[in-house]
């Protein structure tokens, strides 16, 4: 493993040391009685900024708020919606460099890879826009011939959408579009680990949105998000999260109203590697979509490798070293593969998981562990890319429980019967990849896998315009496409007679 000394970080840059606030009714405000989180710096562990810690009544301030934009907002021409969201998209790309930078310190992934999600948020946003007139019903035919029937699109009003850390400002934006286009009001909360680029995108929309049609509140997840979910007034939540978050959410949802709740939630993904795939190209699949470049904290990681038995162990010995290649070091370093954890709390969660697989018998450690890294000097949360090897993965929790962080398990298999019952016997089903220069193969997996989203001969891309989303506990719903867009409206029948039949 190559390391890099974090020596040229600065604990707290200027886009970073500033006074924070939330975003209320299109004004830039203190929390309820000016309380506030640290935000740390995941590449030298010290506090960098204050965080407003939004209250209940902060929450109950921006519903208000966004009820009342929403009959404004909702009335405007739909064209007219797409232009404001365009006008987001303009701003962001304008402040890139900055929005990745607060990433980056605020989040720990190196700034390159920041750089590349301020440049999708832009993406996103002006795709969002550019669907707006898709937003159409239908004609149904009359069992009469002096009579019409069709379907409108309604928005349902005030939109909650709660989005996590590894991705905070691609998500926080790009997580807009769609409600707003669709002529939603929206109340924002980020991850309380990483709110910093949320913030500052908040101001942005203060600076382009009429009051109240976007908001953002930061603070505990535990009490605004918890508030967020089972307010009367809000009657459409998304979240990407947790397995648990989003069942905590489903239940809290319907605690006082029926509202519709669409979850993005964790994934343990396989990848399978049979005996016909291109040797070197399967490596490059298998470290891509793995997302070292996040750490590793992304849900769609494909972080189960299974591997067919004749090249396993070749396969697997080239693996590890080019996982122990990898620059772990400064986020703000343009040469880091690899930057820091989140948060302490995330650190300690990857590395006990980490010392469980060094620690099990069935496990053999091939690349990275728990080895010092020098980056770590700073005082930053930085581990080692890690990968481990076992027999069999059955009843192996580093092999069965999403991690979030940056730890691959390989697995031997002999037969494609085998290795889709394995891949399928989790109780989630986000991602899979799969890898075969046999096109019968490639198909059969494609139908026997049980996931939302497959990759044939690649792995980690997503396509504009395509759903991503997943079955089983990996979520509800899709988003990224034309999916998302219609998930955020209502469909209204109407039936006309207009002369005698």
């Amino acid at each position: 493993m190559t390391t890099r000394p974090s020596q040229k970080l600065n604990i707290a840059p200027p886009e970073v040391d500033r006074a924070w606030h939330l975003l209320i009714d299109g004004e830039l405000v203190d929390a309820e009685h000016g309380r506030t989180l640290d935000a740390s710096n995941p590449a030298t562990g010290q506090v960098v900024a204050q965080v407003p810690a939004a209250s209940v009544a902060d929450v109950d301030r921006a519903v208000v708020a966004a009820s009342a934009a929403f009959i404004r907002w909702r009335a405007r021409p739909i064209a007219g919606r797409a232009a404001f969201v365009s006008r987001l998209a303009d701003a962001v790309e304008a402040h890139a460099e900055e929005l990745a930078v607060i990433d980056t310190v605020d989040n720990g992934t190196p700034l390159r890879v920041m750089r590349g999600d301020a440049r999708i948020a832009a993406e996103q946003l002006r795709y969002f826009a550019g669907l707006a007139l898709e937003l159409k019903g239908d004609t149904i035919p009359t069992p009469e011939r002096g009579a019409i029937d069709y379907t409108v699109r309604e928005p349902f009003g005030v939109v909650g959408r709660i989005v996590p850390f590894n991705h905070p400002l691609l998500f926080a934006a790009s997580k807009l579009a769609a409600p707003l286009v669709t002529g939603n009001t929206v109340i924002l909360k980020p991850s309380q680990q990483t709110s910093l680029s949320a913030l500052r995108l908040g101001e942005l929309c203060a600076e382009i949105f009429p009051p109240g049609v976007v908001n953002v509140v930061s603070g505990r997840g535990s009490e605004i998000g918890d508030h967020l979910a089972q307010h009367p007034d809000v009657p459409r939540l998304a979240l990407t999260g947790s397995v648990g978050v989003g069942r905590r959410l489903q239940q809290q949802a319907a605690d006082q109203v029926v509202k519709v709740v669409s979850l993005e939630l964790g994934g343990k993904n396989p990848i399978i590697v049979f005996n016909d795939a291109e040797h070197h190209t399967a490596l490059d699949g298998v470290m891509g979509g793995m997302n070292f470049a996040w750490q590793g904290q992304s849900c769609g990681s494909t972080s189960r490798l299974y591997v067919q038995r004749d090249r396993y162990e070749q396969f697997v010995a080239d693996l590890g070293a080019r996982i122990d290649a990898l620059v772990v070091g400064d986020p703000l370093d343009e040469n880091s593969d690899v930057g820091a954890i989140v948060s302490q709390s995330q650190y300690e969660s990857v590395a006990g998981y980490i010392r469980q697989g060094i620690e099990d018998p069935r496990v053999r450690l091939i690349a990275g562990g728990l080895g010092e890294v020098d980056a770590s000097a700073s005082g930053g949360w930085y581990l080692r890319p890690t990968l481990f090897a076992t027999d069999d993965d059955r009843g192996v929790p580093i092999a069965e429980e999403e991690i979030f962080g940056p730890v691959l398990v390989a697995t031997p298999f002999d037969s494609y019967d085998e290795v889709v019952a394995r891949a399928n016997a989790l109780p989630l089903g986000l991602t899979a990849s799969v890898w075969t220069d046999e096109l019968s193969t490639a198909l059969s997996a494609v139908r026997d896998l049980e996931t939302g989203y497959v990759w044939v001969n690649a792995s980690s891309r997503h396509i504009p315009g395509t759903p991503f989303g997943g079955v089983k506990d990996s979520g509800v719903g899709r988003e990224e496409s034309i999916d998302e867009l219609m998930s955020y409206t209502q469909t209204k029948n109407v039936y006309i007679r207009f002369a005698p039949g």
